[in-house]
């Protein structure tokens, strides 16, 4: 068990600096994007400032040692408007259960569907009624233990598939974090993932084929093969905190920080607060800020499409009147960006 945890705190000890090393100037230069995008709700409500704080499928997202920490089975389905207007949808599931007194394993899939969109070629550039559709998904394969009463860890396996019609890329990726707690009622949180650890993706296929003469004054067409330049994955490391408060045993107030380093693009700082009612109605609020943010969209200071304010709420109540009866959960969470009509998430969850 030691050295499940000493390969944690080694990874994430080696690869830090490698994600402390990214800056602004590399914006834009990373590939799948889409590895950044929470697609859970009730994560999503606080800007992600529960990182050291978050539990059951959506910790495959957000630090991966939270799944440690479901009782038998969770199960999660969330759909997201993704910047209300663009026509992209968002659909992710997932699920958690346990293997053992100590272990859990987690699978999801998050898929984007971003409509048709109109083909134009070199010979045709105007838009036509022929039309293609990317596809994007993400599939995780997860596994937490929990190795005391204060700490737990695990690893995540991502599976990364983009293509087109006649162009496709599939590559891997490596997520590890840990969560510690402590105090008088287990209500300090700390935690430490790194995301996106993986090889270098490039695209291949019949689409980056073209027809050309090579020779002068010839008739004869020649299949030429461009090649496809190869682009790094979005590393990501997050260091957060968080601390409950709890009054007549019945409410908790949950303050939240998480520090995230970008290795292509600038710095977040996220501050959120989360209050639970019995466990059963809880609504959260957050802040998302990085250089620039302020100064909208078309400074060119400015990497960030959230104007960084994030909320959401989750009802949740048990099935029957016994005393571990399954919770079924409902979430939102909202997001808002100066364009468009922010980010909506609705999801459903399965506590058993």
């Amino acid at each position: 068990m030691k050295y499940i945890v000493m390969s944690l705190v080694l990874l994430l000890g080696i690869s830090a600096p490698k994600a402390f090393a990214g800056n602004e100037d590399r914006s834009g230069q990373a590939g799948a994007p889409e590895l950044l995008i929470n697609p859970w709700a009730a994560s999503a409500g606080w800007g992600n400032a529960g990182m050291s704080f978050v539990k059951g499928v959506e910790a495959m997202y957000g630090n991966v040692a939270g799944i440690s920490a479901i009782r038998s089975l969770d199960v999660n389905f969330t759909h997201t408007d993704w910047l209300h207007g663009s026509e992209i949808r968002v659909s992710s599931f997932g699920l958690a259960a346990r293997v053992g007194e100590s272990s859990v394993l987690g699978l999801s899939f998050m898929s984007f569907s971003l409509g048709n969109i109109p083909e134009t070629t070199v010979e045709n550039p105007d838009p036509s009624s022929i039309t293609y559709k990317p596809n994007l998904m993400n599939i995780n394969v997860a596994f937490a233990k929990t190795f005391s009463n204060s700490i737990s860890g695990g690893f995540n396996l991502k599976i990364i598939s983009e293509s087109i019609s006649n162009m496709s890329c599939v590559g891997v990726a490596l997520d590890a974090g840990i969560q510690y707690v402590t105090g008088p009622f287990d209500n300090i949180h700390f935690g430490i993932t790194l995301k996106n650890i993986g090889p270098t993706m490039k695209f291949s296929g019949d689409g980056l084929a073209i027809k050309a003469y090579l020779l002068p004054n010839s008739n004869i067409q020649h299949s030429v093969i461009q090649r496809a330049d190869q682009f790094e994955l979005p590393t990501q490391l997050s260091i957060a905190a968080a601390y409950d408060f709890y009054f007549a045993e019945t409410n908790r107030l949950t303050v939240a920080g998480n520090f995230i380093s970008n290795s292509f693009t600038k710095d977040q700082y996220v501050l959120g607060l989360e209050y639970a009612w019995k466990e059963y109605l809880l609504l959260r609020t957050g802040y998302v800020y990085e250089s620039g943010l302020l100064k909208g969209t078309l400074d060119d200071q400015c990497m960030n499409l959230n104007q960084g304010l994030h909320a959401g709420l989750s009802v949740q109540v048990p099935i029957s009147k016994k005393e571990d009866a399954p919770m079924f959960a409902v979430d939102y969470a909202f997001r808002m960006t100066e364009n468009y009509g922010g980010t909506h998430s609705f999801g459903a969850r399965l506590i058993f």
